[in-house]
């Protein structure tokens, strides 16, 4: 039997697999489709103070090897998760652990949010994720992923405001993400997680338009995934924070790749939206794989990339 649990910062999973946001809801909307003992935690659609309305339709476009979306993080706000959505969520059966997202439009906002559920202390809750990939309202719009003074800065607001483990995503449209990774550590984060959407549109060329209400979105599934091994890699090779990847994980194939390349955890991302039972199948491959390579532990297979 091989032992699947790991460390994620502090967040220990039963299995190396989970959700990532905005693919799975809240957590209970997936009800019997989906065998949560094999979920290691489910990752909560972005959580802010307040109720956001999202972005205007269309939101969602395929493309080939992949989607775009720019559901543009619509929500009810933090009081309304903590009441509502999580008290649905605890009537999953043994459920696992919750991280919550979260974003905000500055600095205050963020820490404000993972004030509120750090107040809740809800046993559920078992990490605070930041999406970085929001634009800084107060400081001209420029996004907090995207500078790393900025990034430290954000980062240790939110520690200061939060016990939990605390997960930093990170943007991949960065010229290298070294120097995010670092910062993020810097400023007191538990964990990484990556990759984020990459930015993309969509033209319909009969109409001469943009497809998405908000014209832009950020592109995910399949085509993604070799970028996300790549900035994965860089990453570990960067920084000693854990890493829960995700991008383009279809099959256990994906995922060994990303713990081979330094990944501690994976997430099931746009592969949900298809098929429900993608994280049971991906959980259960890494298991044979690891029999068949001769590996006690799951966590052996983090970084175990031969590279001579």
């Amino acid at each position: 039997m091989v032992n699947m649990a790991v460390d994620l910062g502090g967040l220990m999973l039963r299995t190396p697999v989970a959700t990532a946001s905005g693919t799975f809801g809240y957590g209970y909307e997936f009800g019997d489709l989906v065998d949560y003992s094999k979920l290691g935690a489910v990752t909560v659609k972005g959580v802010r103070m307040s109720e956001w309305p999202g972005n205007a339709m269309l939101r969602h476009a395929e493309v080939p090897g992949g989607l775009v979306n720019a559901i543009g993080l619509q929500g009810k706000g933090v009081k309304h998760f903590l009441s509502v959505d999580l008290f649905l969520y605890s009537r999953i059966p043994d459920p696992p652990p919750v991280i919550v997202n979260i974003w905000g439009g500055s600095e205050d906002e963020y820490a404000e949010t993972a004030a509120a559920i750090e107040a809740a202390n809800k046993p559920l809750i078992g990490a605070i994720e930041m999406n970085v990939s929001c634009p800084n309202v107060k400081a001209g719009g420029h996004t907090f992923g995207q500078d790393p003074e900025v990034l430290h800065s954000v980062v240790a607001k939110v520690r200061r405001a939060t016990k939990l483990p605390l997960i930093v995503k990170l943007a991949p449209n960065v010229p290298a993400i070294a120097p995010y990774a670092q910062a993020c550590e810097a400023a007191g984060a538990d964990a990484l997680s990556l990759i984020n959407t990459i930015p993309a549109m969509v033209i319909d060329i009969v109409r001469r338009v943009p497809v998405l209400g908000n014209r832009t979105g950020g592109l995910s599934g399949r085509c993604v995934h070799p970028v996300a091994v790549k900035l994965v890699y860089d990453a570990h090779r960067a920084t000693k924070l854990p890493i829960l990847a995700m991008g383009g994980v279809y099959e256990a194939k994906d995922a060994i790749e990303l713990m081979l390349a330094g990944a501690t955890a994976v997430a099931i991302g746009t592969a949900t939206f298809s098929d429900p039972g993608t994280a049971a199948r991906v959980c259960d491959g890494i298991a044979a794989y690891c029999e068949r390579q001769g590996f006690a532990s799951v966590s052996q297979l983090t970084g175990a990339l031969c590279e001579s």
